[in-house]
């Protein structure tokens, strides 16, 4: 029987989730709960709850006879107020899919993309679904990429990392008491994934949302260069230093400074004197 799993959304191209152009599913569901987070319904499963039934302008959702929430989705209009409203922090617009059926809707940009990217959420949470789907990419020559915030063990689950071609992995904050700060969690396994997947070669990119008053960012990126650097002797791979933004970001976290362009080239440059040289900007 396939594995099944939420899917929030699956966007066909793009050129920012991995090498080249790409197609990205967004799983449902994270296992943290970052105060910055940009899309912060993809956090929860939906309780079915129905509040969001109530607020649909134009009648896109309905509680279905099985106590679950049905969203017709050539009614919607993307207005979002359902997001808004969800007193759970998820969303009634996802599907319940098989990776049989998720990679139908992949396959159909073959010929327009280089490969196929997972996030969420946290899409982690669900390895056996990445398993199966990676399996049907590879077999079309598509290369496989995971979007993971590092909370958990990659160690656990060597047949997916085998079929996985790189991982993007997310280091909210290199101390761990500010890692919590930001997360609500520490970032014991996300220090030992990185280490682990730059011995195995299968660190693509390291991530970092700058948000100076929200922990030390310059402290913060100077440790984690002192950390990662060591391992580019064993394969090359980038860093992204991204501005926080407050677009999609829970009302009460949304009063963060936004870092000017001059202080993230501050930070790339640490960065450089540190021997980087993939080095990205957002």
């Amino acid at each position: 029987m396939e594995t099944k799993a939420v899917v929030n959304r699956i966007i066909p191209f793009s050129s920012v989730d991995g090498p080249g152009n790409r197609t990205a599913v967004f799983l449902q569901g994270c296992n943290i709960d970052c105060k910055y987070c940009h899309n912060p319904e993809t956090r929860h499963m939906c309780e079915e709850c129905g509040v969001c039934v109530e607020q649909c302008p134009v009648g896109a959702l309905s509680m279905g006879e099985n106590g679950k929430i049905d969203w017709k989705e050539e009614l919607c209009v993307q207005c979002d107020t359902c997001i808004h409203v969800c007193p759970h922090g998820s969303s009634p617009r996802t599907h319940v899919m098989t990776a049989g059926e998720t990679y139908k809707k992949v396959k159909k940009q073959i010929p327009f993309i280089r490969g196929i990217t997972v996030s969420g959420g946290e899409c982690m949470l669900q390895p056996q679904f990445l398993l199966e789907l990676f399996r049907l990419a590879k077999e079309d020559g598509l290369s496989t990429m995971i979007d993971s915030n590092g909370m958990v063990p990659f160690q656990d689950y060597p047949e997916l990392l085998e079929i996985t071609d790189g991982v993007m992995l997310d280091i909210k904050a290199f101390d761990r008491e500010e890692h919590r700060k930001v997360t609500g969690a520490y970032n014991d396994i996300v220090l030992a994934n990185a280490e682990y997947l730059a011995r195995k070669s299968k660190l693509f990119e390291v991530r970092a949302v700058i948000v100076p008053d929200l922990y030390d960012t310059e402290r913060s990126v100077r440790q984690m260069g002192e950390f990662l650097a060591p391992f580019l002797k064993i394969n090359k791979f980038r860093i992204k230093v991204i501005a926080y933004r407050p677009m999609g970001v829970r009302e009460i976290y949304s009063h963060y400074e936004v870092p000017s362009r001059e202080y993230l080239e501050y930070l790339a440059g640490i960065l450089r004197e540190q021997g980087f040289e993939d080095i990205i900007i957002i």
